[in-house]
């Protein structure tokens, strides 16, 4: 039995909820999967996990191994990569995750560069909405919208995004551009929404800050879907500013109370604080950050132009 093998088919099947997806997941066949586990059991002496039908529970005896055999791979893996040189040169695998959207507009094309500069870097980019825990996944990069919790992690501020409120040039001809929020009753509206439902939408700032409630024509839960149906011209929409950028620009859709917008909100790329920061992670948040921070001023200046047009 190769122990450290046995040990990393443990953890896969542990963290991804059964055998069958563990070896889905490490594209080992799902005999060996469990040959593995059941080998370790026999050497341990001691029954780690009860298999039912649905999922894997750990014994307590499970509980406290895993958890060893954690900091054991851990400690390994990073011996191996200061072995291997990646503290000399950029090389190895990053794990970066991004919001879904703004990932694929802005984030993986800069990654696309990096590639092709650090050809001994490889990229496994997460594209999800949930926040991602950065220890717990081992994640090396991740990019954040919004403002951040007080915690370990070290920030590098790329810029800001903004909540905007837009509607096709077709629509405002057709219904007139609101002049005020409280203007938006009388527009048809788009909410970006799924099963539970959001039609609060704030305007402004400090004592001018106000919401509106707003009775929506059409709702879906993509933000390239809202995008869509503002194009059409079914009503006025809310997005995020990098989301409707290059729509804006293209003269498919204008923005509107602009005036009444609310606060900014940052965008960081975290990573969590390292004795010794590796170079393929270092290399990147040079690399990315100064790009995305262009980026983004570039999606302002999308809105700027259209507010002169």
């Amino acid at each position: 039995m190769d122990r450290f093998e046995a040990m990393r088919t443990l953890i896969a099947a542990v963290d991804w909820g059964s055998l069958s997806a563990a070896s889905r997941a490490i594209g080992v066949p799902l005999p060996t999967v469990s040959r593995r586990v059941s080998d370790l059991e026999a050497h341990l002496g001691t029954q780690l996990l009860v298999r039912t039908s649905r999922k894997l529970i750990l014994t307590e005896a499970g509980t406290a191994y895993v958890a060893s055999v954690r900091r054991v791979l851990e400690e390994l893996g990073e011996a191996e990569r200061v072995a291997s040189g990646e503290y000399r040169a950029p090389r190895g695998e990053l794990l970066v995750t991004a919001p879904i959207m703004f990932g694929k507009l802005h984030v993986a094309p800069i990654v696309h560069e990096f590639l092709g500069v650090y050809p001994d870097v490889t990229v496994r980019l997460v594209l999800a909405d949930n926040m991602v825990d950065l220890i717990e996944n081992h994640v090396d990069v991740a990019l954040r919208i919004g403002q951040l919790p007080d915690s370990s992690l070290i920030a590098k501020r790329v810029g800001h995004i903004r909540w905007v409120i837009c509607a096709s040039p077709d629509y405002l001809e057709r219904r007139g551009s609101p002049t005020a929020p409280a203007a938006l009753a009388d527009h048809d509206c788009i909410a970006f929404e799924g099963l539970q439902t959001y039609r609060s939408w704030p305007f402004g700032v400090g004592p001018n800050a106000t919401v509106v409630t707003i009775h929506p024509r059409f709702s879906v839960n993509t933000a390239d879907a809202v995008i869509a149906g503002a194009v059409a011209g079914l009503g006025c929409a809310r997005m995020m500013s990098y989301q409707a950028a290059q729509t804006v620009a293209d003269g498919g859709l204008t923005p509107i109370l602009e005036r009444y917008a609310p606060l900014k909100t940052p965008v960081h790329l975290v990573h969590a604080a390292q004795p010794l920061q590796p170079l393929k992670q270092r290399a990147f948040m040079e690399f990315v950050a100064p790009r995305l921070a262009l980026a983004l001023e570039r999606v302002e200046r999308a809105f700027d132009l259209a507010a002169d047009r």
